[in-house]
């Protein structure tokens, strides 16, 4: 590829001038791995260089794995998109929907006026939020004394919706539930499931819930960004014996891992030999479950985790079974119809069919939506596409 050493160049500068962390990307098309890079420090008050290898919390990334696993239990129908998932969740059997607050400050709910479905679930229109994203949510917790979703506590699950289900895209917990489904109709705990029905036939070594003892010595350190832009590391680790494991956040991987998991979405189903799942629902997985709705600006109520993320903001934004959808040709090239979602430390995936190509950019920094990790992770995703074009591989 003749733009890897623009890649090259951008990525190392950008963490040799301290403007993010390290950090390391690597790209593919279906059949081989065309660019990886890994620049900077794995922790910047240490001297250890990155390396390719090095792991990674990659929080909401774990996302579409989940998802990828129920779709599966979907392939064998012990799950259904469209029934009501109280029939296997009965937490979710009467959702309430969180109204405001009274005077007093004590939330005010009424019941949903419609049934959960995992679609609603996969796609964010199911009405959970996240508090970082939704001041009433950080009120409705601090009120009812109610854990954050990153403690890994049952309790974290028990909030109200803040919309009735199918009604608008809000971001939430929403994954979280798609992995105590899975538990429910499997009859194993979720990182047992995904070990033995993804991680395993893909090849995925270093993904897990559990950071195992050869991971700990690559673990990749967090950052912080503080208001004169500086970073600096931070103590920062999930549960390691939790009481659920977070579909919607929990794992740990490599890049090398990651770029398996988003190539066998480029393969159809297929990776590492094994066919994991259909070609028929890795399309469906891909395409509009959200009909009008909108992805929306998701504005930050908790300055520490996230800046306000606004992607695209001049483009209808969809929503696959797990996945954010361009719906225009993105500057750095990516094509409309293309799959795409990052995780809360600044990690980010796309999966681009039409080209044939996929990437992903991990660093390790809070808050998310960080602004020069966005520029790194465009200058990248720019470079991959301008070697495509070098090699003669121009879009239709």
């Amino acid at each position: 590829m003749q733009s890897r050493a623009q890649i090259d160049q951008v990525l190392g500068q950008k963490s040799d001038a301290k403007e993010i962390p390290g950090v390391v990307a690597m790209a593919a098309t279906s059949k081989e791995v065309i660019y990886q890079g890994a620049f900077g420090k794995r922790d910047l008050s240490k001297d250890d260089a990155m390396t390719a290898d090095d792991v990674f919390w990659i929080a909401s990334m774990t996302k579409a794995i989940t998802a990828a696993g129920a779709m599966q239990l979907v392939e064998q129908g012990k799950l259904a998109l469209e029934a009501p998932i109280g029939n296997v969740l009965p937490d979710l059997a009467a959702p309430l929907v969180l109204e405001g607050f009274d005077a007093n400050g004590e939330p005010k709910l009424r019941p949903a006026r419609n049934p959960i479905t995992l679609r609603h679930l996969m796609t964010h229109t199911a009405g959970f939020a996240y508090n970082m994203w939704n001041g009433d949510m950080v009120q409705y917790l601090e009120k009812t004394g109610t854990p954050a979703v990153t403690s890994c506590k049952n309790d974290a699950l028990k909030t109200p919706l803040v919309t009735d289900p199918g009604t608008r895209w809000e971001y939430g917990t929403n994954i979280d539930f798609v992995g105590k489904a899975i538990e429910a109709v499997s009859g194993k705990r979720l990182d047992a499931y995904l070990r033995d029905h993804l991680f395993a036939p893909l090849g995925m070594t270093d993904t897990g819930f559990k950071i195992g003892e050869s991971q700990r010595k690559r673990l990749v350190a967090m950052h912080q960004r503080g208001e004169d832009g500086s970073l600096a590391p931070i103590a920062f680790e999930l549960e390691q014996d939790p009481e659920f494991h977070m579909g919607g956040g929990g794992l740990y991987s490599t890049a090398g891992d990651y770029i398996k998991f988003t190539q066998m979405i480029l393969n159809k189903g297929r990776g590492n030999g094994n066919q994991v799942l259909n070609a028929e629902t890795v399309a469906m997985m891909g395409q509009n479950h959200i009909g009008e709705l909108n992805m929306t600006k998701m504005t930050s109520a908790v300055a520490f985790a996230t800046n306000d993320i606004d992607l695209y903001p001049d483009m209808a934004k969809k929503w696959g079974l797990s996945f954010l959808i361009n719906t225009a040709r993105t500057l750095e090239g990516r094509s409309p119809g293309s799959l795409a979602w990052g995780g809360l430390a600044n990690t980010y995936y796309w999966i681009d069919p039409a080209r044939d190509v996929t990437g992903v950019i991990f660093m390790q920094l809070l808050p998310f939506g960080d602004k020069k990790c966005l520029e790194a992770f465009a200058d990248f995703e720019s470079g991959v596409y301008a070697g495509l074009d070098a090699a003669g591989q121009r879009a239709a």
